[in-house]
């Protein structure tokens, strides 16, 4: 089981772990949400629980809770830029449909 992050989404949360002045890593989790049923979750952490999964790519801290990474197992994260939008993208293998507005998933 494993999650990445691609070598442009690590770039984009060092530079924030930095701005920030401390932190472990980025938290990936999923909660219930939107009409497909599942939704990201994502936040800095300063502190990793002891039940959580820590995957590391390109040098940045990925944490995961037991529960979350039945979803996100073989996610990889990248950071992107289109015009004026930038933000996380999720190529997560287990999704099998989205909501129209692509803000949650089901697997």
């Amino acid at each position: 089981m494993a999650i990445s992050l691609t070598e442009a989404a690590a770039a984009h949360v060092r530079k924030s772990l930095d701005k920030r002045g401390k932190g472990e890593g980025l938290r990936l989790g999923v909660r219930t949400s939107g009409c497909s049923g599942k939704a990201y979750v994502l936040e800095f952490v300063d502190t990793v629980q002891p039940d959580e999964l820590v995957f590391e790519s390109h040098g940045v801290k990925l944490i995961v809770d037991p529960k979350s990474l039945l979803f996100l197992d073989g996610t990889v994260l990248d950071y992107t830029r289109e015009g004026l939008n930038e933000g996380f993208k999720f190529d997560n293998p287990n999704v099998k449909g989205a909501c129209g507005c692509g803000e949650s998933f089901t697997v």
